[in-house]
Parts: C-alpha cells; structure tokens; sequence
C-alpha cells in the first residue's frame, strides 16, 4: 500500500513522486554530514490523490482549465480560484488524519510548524517552479495543521502557479502536490544564498542575501536585504541596507510585522565568520547535488552569535546558462548571434552544422555553438582582428568583448596559444586567407561552381546508402568548406563591406549625410535573398484571384495541405505556383542552420500567413513594379550624389571615387547572401539522404519516431545504422534537454566562470525614452509594432513595424509587408540589415531586449539613420 506519510528518514530519490520537489531535497540534505535541516515528515502525493480523486466536480474543472491558453487570463483566474474553494474544504480520510497525527506526536503536537507546499513539479533541473505555491508558519494544533495541509494542497491551482505551468509545459493533471510538515525554527537572522551570482552568473561567486527575522519579509519584498558576495573564501561584496522592519512568529500563531528597534537598523545582519561559515555549507550543497543552487537558510535560533545554521530548502538554479566543457580562464563567443539563429539546436542539427568548423576552437553548450576566442584575444593583434570581425555581425557582441579588455586581472591571465597571437578571426576562427582583389567578373564563375558542385552532390547522395551516406556527406564538408572559404568569394564579401564603409563615411564628411550607402543598395541585381522575398508576390497574385484557396488558407491543415487544394476552385494554379517557389527557395525555413528544422518544402503552410498578408496588403503585379521603383531611387540616389561632389573643392575626383565605390557596391553587395544559400542547399540534400535512414530504422522498430534520430549526434547516428540498435532512454533524456534549452537565452559573451559579459550600451544623443541600437538601414518611419517570434504567426497589416529577436534568409517575404525592422541580435552587415536596405526599410538591430521593451500594437517610430526606437 503507498503511503500517506513519510518521515525524511524514509526518503529517498526514488519517492519524488511521492515526495515532491521539496520534500525529497530536504530529506536529501538532512542526510549530508554537517548539514542541519529542521526535523519533519511529508504528507504524500497519494493523501492529495486520495482526497481530491473523490470530488468529480474537480475532475471537470481541470478538464476545462486544461483548454485554457496564456491569453485565457480571466477563465484561468475563475477556474483556478473554484479547484481552489473546493480542495480547502474537501474532507480529509480519517485513515490519512491518523497517520499525520501519529507524526506530529513524534515532532511534539505542542511545537510551532512550519507547513510547506512541495509540487512533483517544482525543484526540478529545468525549472523550479520557485514562489509558485504556499507555505505557511508558526501553526499550532491538530486542526490548524490539517486545514493548512489543505491550503497547500489548493495553493496547487494558485492562479501564478497555474500560468507559469502552462508557460512552461507541464500538464494540470501530472502535477501532484505533497506537504511538507517540519518543526518550526524562530531565527534571529534568515536569508537566501546562491551559490553562483544571479546576476553575472558567475560560478565561483557566491551571493547571499540576509535580513533579519523570518525570511519572508525578504521574500515578499517588504525589506532591502543586506547582500553579501563571496569568492572562494574572500567577501568581494557588501551592501548592508536598513533593515526597518522584520517578519517573526506570532504569540497567537502565524507571522506578525514587528518594527527593528533603531540600534539594530543599520547593523550587518551577518558577521564575516558567519558569511564564510554559509559559503562553506553552500559549496558543501552544491557540490552534493552537481549543479548551483538557490538554498533557503537561517541562524541564530537560540541568540548565541555562534549558532547553528539550518537549511530551509535547496533547488537547482534553473536560469543558469550551461557553460561549455573547457578548463579557464576562457572566453567564449556565441556562434548563434553571428549566425541570426539564437534557439536551441537539437544534436543532430548542433553536430552536423558543426562539421563546418572541424579542427577549429568550437565548444557546445545549451544546445548552441560557441567559440572560443581565448588564444586569440589574449594577444593586442589578435584582439583587434577579433573585434574587427565580430563588430560587422553582431556590435553587442564586439561591446561585450570591449568592456572585458579593461578587466586588468583577467586579461593578463589569458595566455595565447604559440603561434596564435596576431592571428586573425576569419569566418569560424580560421586563418585570414591570401588577400585577393575585387574581380565583379569572378560572381558568375563562383555561382556557375557552387551549382555544379550541388547538382553533382545530389546525383550522389542520391545513390548511397548506410555508411556509404554519411562518408560522402563528410567528404562533401570538405567541399564545402573549400567553397566557401575559397580567397576569390571572401574578396567579393569584403569589396561590399568596403564599398559600403568608405561610401558613408564619406559622404557623411563630404556632404553632412549618414547611410548614403543604404539607398544605393536598393534593387541590386542577382541577391538571391531579396529575390526569394519578392517572388513570392508572384504566388499571391495567383492566390488572390481564388476566394476558395483564401478561405481555406485561414485554417490550413500541414497534413493533408496539398491534397485539399486539389479539391478546391483554383486550388491546381496555387499548387503549380507554390511548387514553383518551392523549387528554388523550399530548402529554406526560419531557424535553417538547424539541419532537424522543418524547410518549407516539407511544411508549406508555414508560407501561408505570408501569403495572406501579401494579398491583404500589396497591389497586384507588386514583384516588377517594386524592384524598378527601388532600382530607380538607387539611380536617381546616385546622380544626385555624383552631381553635388562634382560642386565642391576637388570635387571630380571625388565624384570619380565616388562612381566607383558605387559600383563596386552593387556589383557586389548581392552575393553576400549566396555563399549561405548554397550551404543551406547542400543541408537539405544531407537531410534527405538521412531522413532515408531514418525510415530504415523506423521501419524495422530501431526507433519509435522517425523525429528520434534529431536527437543523436551525427556519428551516433551513424552507430544506430550500423548496429540497428539506440538508447531509447538518451533520446528521452536529450528531448527533455532539449526543451530546457530552448527555454533559455544564449549569453553573446561569456568565460569560463560562466559569467556572462554584457554590452555597455550607449544612450547619448537619442531622445530620453528611446532604445538604442545599431542604424541598419536609413530612414525613420512610425507605425504599429508587431513582436513576433515566430514567422508564420506574423499577422500584419499595412503600416505595421516587425520587432523579433533576430532574421535569417528565410523571413525575408514577410519584410516585403512591413514599413520597418527592429532586431535584438545583429549588426550593419548581417541579413536583415542587407536585405533591409536593398527593400528601401529603415532598420535597427541590435536592440536589447527589444521583444521585452516594446508591446505588440504598440506604436513606435524607428530612426534607421541614428539608430533608435523611439516609443510613442
């Protein structure tokens, strides 16, 4: 039979699930040498199902509550607040009432306790669930217990608790909840104590927080804690606060509010004994549990300055980026926002787009990339090359790395490897090729190879199986890498980046106006970016002259997409235009680099949305008539240009270098989209040679989902087709992994502490309310923000401002609906801001937290030429 009751000495790992999150840490700690934890029992998950499993009008009510989305806030407070008056007052079994009671003669029935909710959702590795439910102290009595026992049993569908499930993932009905009942500590001082910085998120620093009383007048934020931080051994950190009113056991029951008599105020609430005695039993914790912890602690219960500390509750820190496999000090670089892809890659995806850096500095952690730039940095060469590199992609990143150069003590710790120093940062870390000048007819010879080489891959990839596959797509790497590193396409790259730099600078000087270059890269010739973005006007202008295709496109099914178009008026016209598209641009889908991610060939409704915002917001014919319109202001840009530097001092000349840096920019400024569109092809040819394996090993039961194989590695794969055998329980364990990734940011910059650097931004000259960041593509316009994250939930209208976290290739048709672009990751030379100002959009990139700061709806004006946003 399951118990009702457990004492923590009958506690293991096992019974979590009896437990809960809480009740298992603590029955944990009180068996670790030196550590106290206040004496208790917890009343189990089985007590909570027995009672509330006896009420079938709870049961309807999770049921209606389990519909309910994040935007449902009003029926998810009503729903919530009835399972909550119905837990209270339920009726406890009298067999569950003597067990507790049995325990609570073996606390002392006369005792103060302390009565704790533990959920089996909380405490976890991957989200803690921290605040979500109650707990309650000082509660005197059989009665008084029991109706607080239920309390915590209700506080499950605390409306916060109940959000931040559905937030997260986890269903209503899995989640149980057990109690914990311990006997009742009376501290003189209390706290909480990280044991890595949860700001910085350094690992070697410890933070505590201490206020005195009970800590909950720090938890519910009614005093500024005394805040102390603490390096192996020495306190690096102390703000002692005024301390005015403190929390602490009522006479009667309960917590009162008791004023801090004026002597005690200002006093340290910790002496420098006692916070070094806490570092030691937090490392002593954490080192017990193999990760950082958040532990609830006090002193001082019998008022000796020497008292013992007791551990409340200890929990995984769950908003702690992972830190990759690599002894310090280091300095590691997100590849993620070089790449416009911030999200977590499965294994699949991380290890074969990391194929691409084989032999080169490249380290994974949290399902991201990161590079690791220690050797070069370390040198004064190096460095510049470094930051010159990094600053064109992303200047956050370039501003983090900034401001930790004038950290003294850590740079002179960095020690670059032999023959590292004064190397440069080409793409990937590589060696800077031999320089090659600028040659406008090399593009065709470099398309024309890159083509070829992809047509001939096909053929191959086509005809192997087995171990024959994943041989020619390791050879075909080193293809690739060739391509794409080839000195002749780097030459062209940089000849635009060039052309671009010297045009604004100088006409800037010479004719008092910014970002000249970015109306005179509009409508260039052969960017295959903005062409896809533009042909797929064509499709809507088939789509828009069919009711029925535009009825059916508001609620499209994945499944059967092209099957119901078949069925409809107009549907085959749509089919043979969508296939058309897809034939060039299919390969393609938001998140790209990520080889498991689905292209719009395998789902095309993701276009859809596009599709319907083309029709409501763009005039028939609209491909043609924009390009030559953009092509025109180009033109006009030009001669206008020319014809006022022709007006000044020395001005032929001018107007001659002029000429040429134009047309140096336009005759290369479009293939710097291509080199990724030609990778992105070679992944889409990769995946469907090991989509084949994996129906092989579907089909002969090796894998339950053919999805499965995302989460193996490359060569683990590769071991699953030879062996016809994978470990079902890693795949589990990395899609839950996986998830918890996905939930968390990547740092730009971050050591090997774990620390992460942010970017000292600038807010000089930009009006007070404004947000900074980088000017991508000149011009000011205002509208209606849209802040999407995903491309196929983009609802615009005409006029409407795209705010998202970042854009690859593959959001480029929805720029061809929008009046401008704010990003949070990129810099003047990554793909948005390209295909930005070749669309004519003002744009601003790198805004932090942009996404967060500006609401959706929200009327705003982007100043592409000084690089703000402005809220209005």
């Amino acid at each position: 039979m399951t118990p009702y009751v457990l004492g923590f000495e009958a506690i293991d790992r096992a019974r979590y699930t009896l437990v809960g999150g809480k009740g298992a840490a603590l029955a944990e700690l009180s068996r670790i040498e030196g550590i106290r934890v206040p004496q208790g029992f917890c009343v189990t998950t089985e007590a909570y199902r027995r009672t509330v499993g006896q009420c079938d009008e709870h049961h309807d009510l999770l049921e209606r509550l389990s519909h309910l989305r994040m935007h449902d806030r009003n029926a998810v407070r009503e729903i919530s607040a009835d399972i909550r008056r119905l837990i209270a007052g339920a009726d406890v079994d009298e067999a569950i009432g003597q067990d507790i009671f049995h325990q609570l003669s073996l606390l002392g029935e006369g005792r103060a306790h302390a009565v704790r909710s533990s959920a089996t959702s909380e405490d976890l590795p991957t989200a803690s669930f921290a605040g979500q439910q109650d707990t309650y102290l000082n509660i005197r009595g059989r009665d008084a217990i029991l109706q607080h026992i239920r309390k915590c049993w209700a506080s499950l569908f605390a409306e916060r608790a109940v959000i931040y499930r559905i937030q997260n993932g986890f269903s209503h009905r899995a989640v149980l909840m057990a109690v914990v009942v311990q006997r009742m500590v009376f501290p003189r001082v209390a706290g909480t104590m990280f044991t890595a910085d949860p700001v910085t998120s350094n690992r070697r620093v410890l933070s505590i927080d201490a206020s005195l009383g009970l800590a909950e007048a720090l938890v519910s934020g009614l005093v500024n804690p005394d805040v102390y931080k603490v390096r192996e051994g020495r306190i690096v950190f102390r703000q002692i606060s005024s301390k005015r009113v403190a929390v602490c056991a009522s006479e009667d029951g309960g917590t009162e509010r008791r004023e801090v008599e004026p002597a005690r105020q200002n006093r340290p609430a910790l002496s420098r004994e006692q916070i070094l005695r806490l570092e030691g039993l937090g490392r002593k914790i954490e080192a017990h549990f193999g990760s950082p912890q958040d532990v609830e602690w006090c002193v001082n219960a019998d008022g000796s300055p020497d008292g013992p500390f007791h551990i409340l509750q200890s929990r995984p820190i769950t908003t702690l980026f992972p830190l990759p496999e690599k002894d310090g000090p280091r300095v590691y670089v997100s590849v993620g926002h070089q790449q416009m892809m911030t999200d977590a890659m499965k294994p699949l995806g991380l290890s074969v787009f990391g194929l691409l850096y084989q032999g080169r500095p490249f380290y994974k952690a949290g399902g991201r990339l990161f590079l690791d730039l220690t050797d070069r940095f370390a040198s004064p060469d190096g460095r510049r090359a470094v930051l010159e590199a990094i600053g064109a992609s992303d200047p956050l990143t370039k501003a983090a790395l900034v401001s930790l150069t004038r950290r003294k003590t850590f740079m002179q710790s960095l020690k670059p490897a032999q023959g590292e120093a004064g190397q440069g940062v080409a793409r990937g870390g590589r060696r800077p090729p031999a320089v090659v000048r600028f040659q406008p007819e090399v593009i065709p010879d470099l398309i024309a190879r890159s083509e070829a080489s992809v047509h001939a891959l096909r053929q191959r990839i086509a005809s192997v199986s087995g171990d024959d596959l994943f041989d020619a797509i390791l050879q075909d790497q080193a293809e690739l890498r060739t391509i794409l590193f080839d000195p002749r396409s780097i030459a062209v790259i940089m000849a635009g980046t060039h052309a671009t730099r010297w045009l604004n600078r100088n006409m800037e000087r010479w004719l008092g106006e910014k970002g000249i270059a970015d109306a005179l890269s509009q409508s260039v010739a052969n960017n295959v970016t903005s062409e896809m973005g533009l042909a797929l006007l064509d499709v809507a202008d088939v789509v828009r002259q069919h009711p029925e295709v535009i009825g059916y496109f508001q609620h499209p099914d994945a499944d059967t997409f092209f099957a119901d178009l078949a069925g409809l008026a107009g549907g085959d016209a749509v089919t043979r235009s969508l296939r058309a598209y897809l034939d060039p641009y299919g390969m393609r889908c938001a998140g790209e680099i990520d080889i498991t991610r689905a292209r719009w060939t395998e789902e095309p409704t993701a276009l859809v949305p596009v599709l319907l915002n083309h029709v409501q917001n763009s005039e028939p014919n609209s491909r043609a008539t924009r390009f030559e319109a953009g092509r025109m202001e180009a033109e006009r840009r030009e001669r206008d240009i020319l014809g006022r530097l022709a007006e000044l001092s020395n001005g032929k000349r001018r107007a001659a270098a002029a000429a040429r840096m134009i047309r140096t920019l336009r005759s290369s400024i479009a293939y710097r989209e291509y080199p990724k569109y030609a990778y992105i092809q070679r992944f889409w040819i990769y995946k469907q040679g090991l989509l084949r394996e994996a129906a092989s090993l579907l089909q002969h039961g090796v894998i339950r989902a053919r999805d499965d194989v995302y989460y193996l590695t490359f060569e683990e794969f590769r071991e699953a087709v030879r062996t016809r055998h994978v470990d079902h329980r890693l795949v589990a364990s990395r899609q839950a992994e996986h998830e918890a990734h996905d939930r968390l940011m990547p740092p730009r910059v971050m050591t090997s502490e774990g620390e992460v650097i942010r970017a000292e931004v600038s807010k000089r000259d930009i009006p007070r309310d404004a947000l900074p960041g980088i000017a991508a593509s000149a011009g000011v316009v205002e509208g209606r923000a849209r802040v999407v994250f995903r491309m196929q939930d983009a609802a615009i209208e005409d006029g409407d401002i795209l705010v998202t976290r970042f854009t690859d290739p593959s959001w480029t048709p929805l720029f061809v609906s929008v009046r401008g672009l704010v990003t949070e990751v990129g810099g003047v030379m990554t793909h948005g801001a390209v295909i930005a100002r070749e669309y004519g959009l003002p744009a601003v990139v790198s805004v932090d937290s942009a996404t967060t700061l500006i609401r959706d709806g929200q009327r705003i004006r982007v100043n592409g030429t000084q690089g703000y946003v402005e809220p209005l």
